[in-house]
């Protein structure tokens, strides 16, 4: 596995296109209820839009897009609207995962995938292995997954793979490698759609020095041109890890020569 850099270790390479795309995709039972449906007819129109978005995303040269799918505290929903997200989770994989192969899309599912029922585990076990070798985009969807439970497990993972191991020897170049993600630069770009301003505990450790972008606009409107949007955003963003804005133009100066 490639080992990519910490933002807090290493000054990452930064373009126009940012190369890791993360998503929390809210608004989709707002949607619903604004056009007097029920909530759980937003998620399925959502899913049309993730569709639009990753393709885009292929299009234009992203290499790893994530999206925050089911959180661990999605749990506590109503009832009815887990089973169905649960259906349609299931649905999705059974249906996109050819078209994804097609497309040369390798899918990742991260998260605490054991609670999920038997039938959901083996399609996301088949869904990886059947685009493991793809490599035009990586799409991961973020599934029972929670920021705070990510960094927990990397440290009982780390902690069981080296029991020896003195508090003085933990470092982020230890740590790194056990985290979900451990496979994909941290993201550039985090968007939010549906209006709130929080991470909610979505790729804690990872989202860093990521430039942050919240719209008003619900998942289900969110569209090529409202990712474009965010990409004109982040283009005009001044990516300093630290660093100052004389820093940065003695940089471009120098690259320029």
């Amino acid at each position: 596995m490639t080992q990519h850099l910490s933002s807090t270790l290493a000054i990452p390479e930064v373009s126009s296109i940012p190369r890791h795309v993360a998503i929390i995709m809210d608004g989709n039972g707002r949607w619903a209820s604004k056009r007097m449906m029920p909530r759980v007819a937003g998620h399925s129109e959502g899913l049309n839009a993730v569709r639009k978005i990753v393709q885009e995303c292929r299009r234009i040269g992203v290499e790893y897009l994530t999206v925050f799918a089911f959180s661990s505290e999605n749990w506590r929903r109503p009832p009815e609207e887990v089973g169905f997200l649960m259906k349609l989770f299931l649905k999705s994989l059974k249906g996109e995962v050819s078209r994804l192969a097609e497309n040369d899309i390798c899918l990742r599912l991260i998260g605490d995938l054991s609670r999920f029922d038997h039938a959901i585990q083996e399609m996301i076990e088949f869904s990886e292995a059947k685009t493991a070798n793809c490599k035009a985009l990586t799409f991961t969807i973020a599934a029972n997954y929670g920021g705070r439970w990510d960094i927990l497990q990397a440290m009982q993972r780390c902690v069981a793979a080296n029991p020896n191991l003195k508090p003085e020897d933990i470092s982020e170049e230890l740590l790194q490698p056990y985290l979900s993600m451990a496979y994909a630069p941290e993201p550039d770009l985090f968007i939010r759609t549906g209006g709130e301003q929080r991470v909610s505990n979505f790729l804690l450790w990872q989202l860093a020095y990521t430039e942050l972008y919240f719209t008003d606009v619900l998942w289900p409107e969110f569209d090529e041109a409202q990712l474009h949007k965010a990409f004109d955003w982040y283009s005009q963003r001044e990516r300093r890890f630290g660093r100052t804005s004389a820093q940065l133009a003695s940089q471009v100066m120098s690259d320029a020569v």
